[in-house]
C-alpha cells in the first residue's frame, strides 16, 4: 500500500507540474477527465518500469557484495609478511597453532639454516614452538631441506667425533670414531690429503712437531715447499760434502800407493 501512494504522488505531482506548464503556454487551456486519466496511466507505466529497472541494478549489488565477502573470507593474514593469502598458502604450526604463509616460513627455516641451527623455532613473537622437518619438508626448497636434514644427522654425532676437513672450500664434516694415531688421511668429499694430528692441509716432509712450533705465517704451502726444498738442499750439500771427503780419501790412499817404494829383486 505504502509504494501505490507513494507512486500516485507521483504520478500527481507530475500531472500538476504538467498542467501548469501547459496553463502557462495557453492562458484558455482547459483538460479533460479522459485526458488525465489517459496520463495518469501513461504516467503509472513509467513509473512501474523505473521502479523494476531500480530493483534490477541493486541485486547484482548486492550478490557483488556478498561475493566479495566470502572472498575475503577464504583468506588468511601472515603477520610476517603482513598479506592476506590463499588458505592453501599457509602453514600452521602444529606445536603452537600459529599460522604464517609457506613462502615466509620457508625463508625463516633457510635463515635459521644458514646460521646452522638445526632445531627451528615458531617466528611468532615469545613462542617456543618447534618447527617439525617431516611437516616442513614438502614446502622446503631441496637444498634448503637437504642441509637441514645433514644437520639433524650432525646433531647426533658427539663433539669429541666430530672435526671438519682443513680445505676451505670444502669443509665437509668428517667423523673420528677411530682410537688409532692417524696422520695422514684423504677427504672423502674433496679426496686431498691433510694431516689428521694437526687437522690442516697436508705438511709433507714436515713432522707435526716441528710444524706446531712454525709460526703462523711459516705454515702456508709455499713456505712449507721452502722448507722443504732447503732441507733437500742441506742433505744434497751434505751428500756433496761426504762424497767430496770420501774421494779425498781414496784419491790419497792411491797417490800412497803410487808413492810407495817397489822391492828390489835381482
Amino acid at each position: 500500500m505504502e509504494k501505490e501512494y507513494s507512486l500516485d504522488l507521483s504520478c500527481d505531482d507530475f500531472y500538476f507540474s504538467l498542467l501548469f506548464d501547459e496553463i502557462q503556454n495557453d492562458e484558455n487551456f482547459s483538460i479533460s477527465d479522459e485526458k488525465y486519466a489517459e496520463e495518469l496511466q501513461d504516467q503509472e507505466v513509467i513509473m512501474t518500469s523505473t521502479i523494476l529497472n531500480q530493483n534490477s541494478t541493486n541485486f547484482p549489488a548486492s550478490s557483488r557484495v556478498n561475493e566479495h565477502e566470502i572472498g575475503e573470507s577464504s583468506l588468511s593474514f601472515c603477520e610476517i609478511c603482513a598479506e592476506r593469502k590463499e588458505n592453501n598458502e599457509m602453514f600452521t604450526i602444529e606445536t603452537c597453532s600459529h599460522v604464517f604463509c609457506t613462502d615466509c616460513i620457508s625463508k625463516h627455516v633457510a635463515t635459521k639454516i644458514q646460521d646452522k641451527i638445526h632445531i627451528v623455532t615458531c617466528p611468532g613473537v615469545a613462542c617456543r614452538g618447534i618447527l617439525d622437518f617431516k611437516t616442513c619438508s614438502s614446502i622446503m626448497p631441496k637444498d634448503v631441506r637437504d642441509r637441514w636434514d645433514e644437520l639433524l644427522c650432525e646433531s647426533l654425532i658427539l663433539d669429541s667425533q666430530k672435526f671438519y676437513c682443513p680445505y676451505k672450500d670444502c669443509s665437509a664434516m668428517l667423523v673420528n670414531d677411530s682410537n688409532e694415531i692417524v696422520r695422514e688421511s684423504e677427504c672423502p668429499v674433496c679426496y686431498r690429503l691433510f694431516c689428521a694430528q694437526c687437522y690442516v692441509p697436508w705438511h709433507c716432509g714436515v713432522e707435526c712437531e716441528e710444524f706446531r712450533r712454525l709460526n703462523g705465517d711459516e705454515r702456508g704451502r709455499e713456505d712449507l715447499m721452502v722448507r722443504e726444498l732447503a732441507k733437500a738442499k742441506q742433505w744434497a750439500d751434505k751428500m756433496f760434502q761426504d762424497i767430496t771427503a770420501l774421494t779425498h780419501t781414496y784419491a790419497c790412499d792411491v797417490h800412497k800407493e803410487v808413492q810407495r817404494p817397489m822391492p828390489y829383486r835381482a
